[in-house]
Formats: structure tokens, sequence, C-alpha cells
């Protein structure tokens, strides 16, 4: 494995890499934590609440977690994640969290170089990913402890910060500093990239001669071409590798094109990337928005004030409460439609603590005033089981409800209905490795279908996915993903007799160009 200095420029020839990351976020960045080596053991004080668990582990305690049987030790467990294995260590980094418990962990980490695997990990950004975008003075949904990654407590690098132990919320400010933090304190910097945006994805497959063909071709890659092996390149991988390609944006706000080729490609993207739309006439309409920090930067601006006319917010989960909390703080008139019923079990509110989370449950006393005769909230105005049917230019909106038209004059409208991950680099935009393949993939609604406890997407190998594009959109249990899939590529690895021994040298943030 050839190794690059930290921040150097691209090569002369395509770079091989056992593993690519795509996506900087806690996936990305837990992952690389134990790719870099790092190895959870049952800790030799720790007992388990859950004494069958507790027993299996016991059984092979002198073993690395990554080493067992996982699907022998998810066996019986139950948790908040469809995919056992993030369930079981989610349970062994917070035994029964869901009873109201902080009990510690019963791992115990150790940094065992043999056991490094090179790899590179790609982000738009800084290692934090989305949460850098996110508004900075909001409370996350999960206590802190549940957002810190292995190794490192959030606390200690939010001291004082925390609220009460009744309350330990955190902002996102407070999280995506945590998260950049993490990545310097575990020495993991030689194996993130910044500023790398990927643009294609593409299988390879060893074709006659000393030359590999490109397969698997999206819409925008034209057709079939040959790709000579340089120096550095595929030569020593077997058939079916990946080739990454891309550019990497640089202080001078240049674009600088890259080209790796990967063994292993983990997305690891999340569900930011493009925001939901209604798919309604006047929704490209300058003054229709599908994010919170364009309100918020209306407000600083003075574009939206207690005189101007309401602000129309669409949706009924969390990115639409924050935007009605935000707007009625600041003493700004909300006119707030969604689908269902303010009585759908559905709703995110009803599976809140009250105690816990008090403002969210404020927003959903507001979502039902809509029947009460009192001016209870005398700026807000509840719209259930209603649709915006369009937007029109002259600053106008037609709501419909089962049997009515409604048009009312508004300032800006922000629709908050979610958001969809945004997969353009692969073949199809990905759409052929959800659970359905006839639908885009969507984290609720149709994730990418993976193996249980490898991660391995069904539909490819040597291609994993991970966090919200598996349906994980808690940072609680993204963590089990990276438990996963490094526990698959250690295994496979060593039946190789590939394992690296050279001390875990990182391979540097530069890149291969093309």
């Amino acid at each position: 494995m050839p190794l690059l200095e930290e921040n150097t420029l691209p090569r002369d020839h395509p770079l091989t890499v056992p593993v690519v990351i795509i996506g900087n976020g806690p996936s990305g960045i837990c992952l690389s934590y134990l790719l870099s080596g790092y190895r959870p053991y049952l800790d030799s004080g720790a007992v388990h609440p859950n004494p069958i668990l507790f027993r299996k582990l016991q059984e092979a305690k002198h073993l690395s977690i990554t080493d067992q049987d996982l699907e022998y030790l998810s066996e019986g467990l139950e948790g908040r994640s469809s995919n056992p294995a993030a369930v079981l260590f989610d349970t062994l980094l917070h035994p029964n969290a869901d009873f109201g418990y902080e009990f510690p962990s019963v791992l115990t980490w150790r940094l065992e170089h043999q056991h490094h695997i090179p790899h590179l990990v790609l982000g738009k950004g800084t290692p934090g990913g989305a949460w850098h975008a996110m508004e900075g003075s909001m409370l996350t949904i999960s206590l802190g402890i549940w957002m810190e990654l292995p190794g490192v407590n959030y606390r200690d690098l939010t001291a004082g910060k925390h609220r009460s132990a009744a309350n330990d919320r955190a902002t996102p400010e407070e999280i995506s500093s945590y998260y950049k933090n993490y990545v310097k304190l575990m020495g993991l910097q030689k194996n993130f990239v910044d500023n790398a945006y990927v643009t294609s994805v593409l299988r390879l497959h060893r074709a006659q001669g000393d030359v590999i063909e490109m397969v698997d071709r999206g819409d925008a890659a034209g057709s079939e071409q040959d790709v000579e092996e340089g120096d550095n390149g595929p030569a020593s991988f077997p058939q079916g590798i990946w080739e990454v390609r891309g550019y990497q944006r640089v202080g001078d706000d240049s674009h600088v094109p890259f080209c790796l080729f990967a063994e292993n490609v983990v997305l690891a993207t999340g569900a930011s990337d493009s925001p939901a739309r209604l798919a309604v006439e006047g929704e490209d309409l300058p003054f229709v928005f599908h994010s919170i920090s364009d309100l918020g930067a209306a407000i600083s601006k003075g574009n939206i004030t207690q005189s101007s006319d309401p602000v129309l917010i669409v949706g009924a989960g969390l990115s639409a409460a924050d935007a009605i909390l935000c707007a009625y703080n600041n003493n700004i008139s909300i006119l707030h439609v969604f689908r269902k019923r303010v009585d759908d079990p559905g709703l995110i509110f009803k599976q809140l603590p009250e105690t816990l989370y008090p403002e969210y449950h404020k927003v959903y006393r507001m979502m039902c005033s809509h029947a009460a005769a009192s001016s209870l909230f005398p700026d807000y105005s509840s719209f259930p089981e209603h649709r915006v049917a369009s937007f029109q230019p002259d600053m106008k909106c037609v709501l419909q409800s089962a049997n009515s038209f409604q048009v009312f004059k508004i300032s800006m409208a922000l629709v908050l209905i979610g958001t969809h991950p945004n997969l353009f680099f692969m073949k199809d935009q990905g759409q052929y490795l959800g659970l359905d393949p006839n639908k885009p993939i969507s984290c609720k609604q149709n994730p990418i279908d993976i193996h249980p406890y490898t991660f391995e997407c069904t539909k490819e190998s040597n291609l994993f996915a991970m966090g919200p594009l598996v349906g994980d959109n808690f940072v609680r249990f993204l963590k089990g993903g990276a438990l996963g899939i490094s526990s698959c590529l250690t295994k496979r690895l060593k039946k190789k007799g590939k394992l690296i021994t050279d001390g875990g040298g990182g391979v540097g943030v530069g890149l291969a160009c093309v």
C-alpha cells in the first residue's frame, strides 16, 4: 500500500485503497475508528444487565466483539432499530437505555495496529457531515450521550455545556464540534479527505489482457471503455473492484479531479442531501424554501417581521416543529399545514416523553388548537388533514382539504416534509439497491437492502451501506453498521491472509488525479 503524506497533491496514477468510505458524518467517523485498529472487548469488571447476553459475552471474553459471531450475540435482543447488529452494539454501549437507565458501557477498547485496515473517508466538508449545516441553537432529539462515538465521552468534550442529568440534550453546534474534535483526538485525520465530492462509483471487471473494463455505468457515464492498469492500479485486486471518481475543492476554490480504485466501498452519505418536495404548481417560486435555515436567515436580515404576512410551514415532523418554534418565538404569524389527523398515532410527538421534550409537546398542543374556540395561540393557525394545492406568483398559496379550498397571502413558505439521500453517483441513482428496486431509495420507505450482520448490499458484493441509508436514522444505532462492516472485512482479510501488519500506517489524505 503506497503511503501518501497528509495534504499532498494528486498522484500520476490512480491509488488503490482496500476501503473507500463515502460520507464523513458520524457513520463514516465511527467506521474509520474501528478500521484503524480500535477493537472492542468485554470489560473484565463489567456486568451486563441482560443475563443471557452477558453469559454469551463471557463465553468468548478473550476475543474482540469484532471477531465473534454477531448473529449469535444479537439473538433475542430487541430495540428501536430493524438491524440486529445495530441493536447489539447499542445495548453494549448503552445498556438498558430504552428503559431510562444510564448504565456505563460494558466494552473496553484496545488499539491493535495489526488489525488496521487502510481506508479513506471522503466528505464534502470537515468531519461531522450534515451536523455542520444544522441550526446551531436547536436541541437534538437524542440525548447528548447517545450522540457520542466510542472512546471519547461526549460530556468530557462539552464540559459545563450539558443542561442537566434529566435533560441532557445537545445543540447541533456542540455535536458538530464533538465530531470534528473526535477525529483529531483519536488520530484519524490521515484517513479523512475534506472537501471531496464523489461524482461516479463504477464496478470494474477484468477483461482479457492487462485491462480493466468499465461495467454498470450510470446514465451519465456514456459508453463502455477500457482503462489501463497503472503502477498503483488494481493489478493486485480480484475481479469486481470499484472505481471512485470525483473532485477535491482546494484552497483557491479550484477543483482537482481524482480517481481511486477500491476493493470495498461503503455508502455512508446520510439522508439530508435532497429535501423532499410536494411536486405542486409553483413550488419553484422564489418565496418557497425547503430548509429551516432559510427562515432563520430571513428573520435575521429583517425580511420577515411581526408585521409580515404569515409564514406557511408544511409538515408534521421535527424539522417543521423547529421552524414553528423559531417563528413563534420571534412573534411571526404561522400557517401550519399537515396531512395527518392530530390524533394520528404515527405523529412523532406521541413517541417523545414530555419531560424531555417540552418544546415539541408545546408544538403538538398548538397543532391540536385548531378545534379550540379560544385564542391560546393567536399567531398560529393549524390546518390538519390539509395539503398545498399550489403556490401562486402573487405570494398566495391554495390549501385543499377533503371538501374545500382556501387561499392565503403569505410572506414565505417552508416545505419541511423530510429529505432523501442523493446517490446520483451510482448506477440508476442507487435505486436497484433498495428493498424495492422499482422505487427511489428512501430512508424510511425504501432503505438499501443489506445483509443484517455485515451491512453488505444484497445486490452488490463488496459494496456496503450504513446509517440512514439502511434505516438507522439515530446516531445511537448507526454505530452498529461500523461494527458489522469492520467485523466482515476483518474476517475476510484474515481468511485471505491479507490483514495489514505494518503498524497501522494510514493512507493519508492526498488523492490520485485523473
